[in-house]
């Protein structure tokens, strides 16, 4: 295929607008996938995405289409995921791509995510051609859709296209629109090759599967190549492309995007965003790789077992191979044992990490509550960036600590002003800006402290707009806070794993909210629990789990009160001996529960 017949593409959208649905029309319409193989959410493979109904990974097919005027065409196509954790995906998929279609639903109109990805598609330079889809539904109004394109986007609403990804509505005039409107790839297929790694997951019989672009040269089947960022040769043994299944070729030339297998057995020789070129003519400089991303969520994952510590270990460097925005390093517990730190970029992204091990590796895990990044400032000058509370215990000579930063975007219908303003307002957020984006919706931008919106702000932001809100952030900076450091003991031992980092001004409550948290989880022992919250050495608030007691007088018909008092006296010098030698279980229950102090 010539490469002025090649349109490589990306669908973005914000969440549940219908990228998936509208990938599947494509692949039925260029009969990619025989109709009687064919099911919903086709491209997604995981079961957590099918049960979930959200796209976790972005998933890449080659489509040939016959347009209208009787020309064939190949259309690489990426989906990608919609939600705010996994805007890496996005925007890795997008470094693949000269163009991209913006899905916005036409019964909800433009939503947080869809500004946020737009921005990362101006940012590449891309062709955008906005597509409105469900206009079958009876709520549907395009023509305000058209408006909000134009007076929020800033985008000609002549160029949009209707569709309904449900009905088949509209999808050759998108796939006329695609032809006719992103550009052709623009690599020289007679340079030094130089190909983009934009993906990689670990198959146990083929080892390291990579996914490429070529963005000049060509690549064939049998040659050496070298990654340019590990300096690591191989020999290529297979390439081909995705039909959507995987189809063998000879080569890939400049512009096309497929995979290739290079019994590659080690998961750390390859590097998402490395540059691949030939070893024995390479290119004189790398591709610009995109932004390494910065974890902001950190939370520990410990095995329930500690014979699964191995194969824990194994699956989180499989998962990282596979997700360079979740990386991870061992740690170790004296409540929990040995662990990782691990960091994601967000509470979702977090759950579907942990729900892809347990389900994937069976790996039965215990996971400590999120916590977010700080920066310690010494008095000597050092800074120090902090991502586990038990950490800071070590820290001597602490000048200030900093917290970070985002700015948050939420667009609400105009009649849950107040709520979201009370609900920022409590979580110590400024207002930055308040716009009408039509009478009836209202675009609010606030800059928040992170640690503030990790815990359930979202679950209370959609709760308290009975679903309509949707938001979306970026990180800004770190900014100095009066910070202090939460430590919980049971009995007099410190429990480093629920340790917690908060503002000065909510502490005291949160100490409080925690302890009774605390209460309800942990089960009665044979002894006395004391949980106490303490900052530094003063405590803040105290519970205590009360003993299973015997009836030791169950036997004593009448007789002498001291008889009574003999029996108690020495039940209590046994739960005394018993407290001293005692240990409490910590169930995963008690660790979730710093993440439920702030339900009303």
């Amino acid at each position: 295929m010539t490469q002025d017949r090649l349109r490589n593409f990306s669908i973005i959208a914000h969440i549940d607008h219908g990228k998936s649905t509208l990938a599947d029309k494509l692949i039925v319409a260029t009969s990619a996938i025989p109709k009687r193989e064919m099911k919903e959410q086709v491209l997604d493979n995981m079961d957590l995405e099918r049960e979930r109904g959200i796209t976790i990974k972005a998933q890449t097919v080659r489509l040939k289409y016959n347009s209208k005027d009787k020309q064939s065409y190949v259309f690489n196509m990426i989906d990608t995921p919609g939600h705010v954790d996994f805007t890496y995906e996005v925007s890795r998929s997008l470094a693949a791509c000269e163009g991209v279609l913006l899905v916005i639903d036409a019964t909800q109109g433009i939503q947080a995510q869809t500004i946020a990805n737009l921005n990362l598609a101006m940012q590449h330079n891309l062709t955008v051609i906005p597509v409105i889809n469900k206009i079958d539904l009876p709520s549907a109004n395009p023509d305000f859709i058209k408006e909000q394109l134009e007076d929020v986007l800033q985008i000609e609403s002549s160029e949009a296209v209707l569709v309904s990804a449900k009905e088949g509505i509209g999808i050759d005039e998108l796939m006329e629109a695609v032809v006719r409107q992103i550009p052709p790839p623009t690599g020289d297929a007679s340079k030094k090759l130089q190909a983009l790694l934009f993906d990689a997951w670990y198959d146990a019989y083929r080892g390291v599967i990579i996914l490429v672009k070529i963005q000049q040269g060509v690549l064939k089947s049998g040659e050496e190549i070298m990654m340019m960022a590990t300096g690591n040769n191989f020999m290529v043994e297979e390439l081909g492309t995705f039909n959507p299944r995987e189809e063998k070729g000879t080569e890939l030339r400049a512009g096309e995007v497929g995979y290739l297998v290079a019994n590659i057995k080690e998961l750390d020789q390859t590097k998402v965003g490395d540059t691949i070129t030939h070893t024995k003519n390479p290119a004189e400089e790398p591709l610009p790789g995109y932004k390494e991303v910065k974890p902001m969520v950190f939370s520990g994952l410990y095995p329930i077992s500690g014979d699964d510590y191995e194969d824990l270990r194994d699956a989180l460097k499989k998962l990282a191979l596979n997700d360079a925005s979740f990386s991870y390093e061992a740690e170790t517990s004296t409540a929990l044992g040995f662990g990782f730190r691990c960091g994601f970029l967000g509470l979702l992204h977090m759950e579907i990490i942990r729900e892809r091990i347990e389900r994937e590796y069976k790996v039965d895990l215990l996971t400590t509550a999120p916590t977010v990044i700080y920066k310690v400032v010494t008095t000597d000058g050092k800074t120090l960036m902090i991502d586990n509370p038990s950490k800071l215990q070590e820290q001597k000579n602490i000048d200030h600590l900093e917290e970070p930063y985002v700015i948050g975007t939420i667009i609400v219908p105009e009649e849950y002003i107040g709520v979201i303003m009370a609900l920022v307002r409590d979580r110590r957020g400024i207002q930055k800006k308040m716009e009408y984006m039509s009478p009836e919706t209202v675009l609010m931008e606030y800059e928040l402290p992170f640690n503030e919106i990790v815990l359930n702000f979202y679950d209370r932001l959609k709760s308290g707009t009975k679903g309509y809100a949707s938001f979306d952030y970026e990180f800004i900076d770190f900014r100095t806070s009066n910070l202090v450091k939460l430590d919980v003991l049971l009995n007099g031992e410190l429990v480093d794993a629920l340790s917690l980092i908060a503002h000065k001004d909510k502490v005291y409550y949160q100490g409080r909210e925690l302890a009774k948290k605390l209460k309800e989880q942990i089960p009665r022992q044979m002894f006395e629990v004391a949980i106490q919250a303490a900052i530094g050495s003063k405590v803040v608030a105290r519970e205590t789990v009360k003993a299973l007691r015997k009836n030791v007088l169950a036997k004593c018909y009448g007789g002498d009160i001291t008889r009574k008092r003999k029996l108690l006296e020495k039940q209590k010098e046994g739960k005394k001996k018993m407290k001293q030698i005692g240990s409490v279980e910590i169930p995963q229950e008690a660790f979730l529960a710093i993440l439920r102090t702030d339900d009303k």
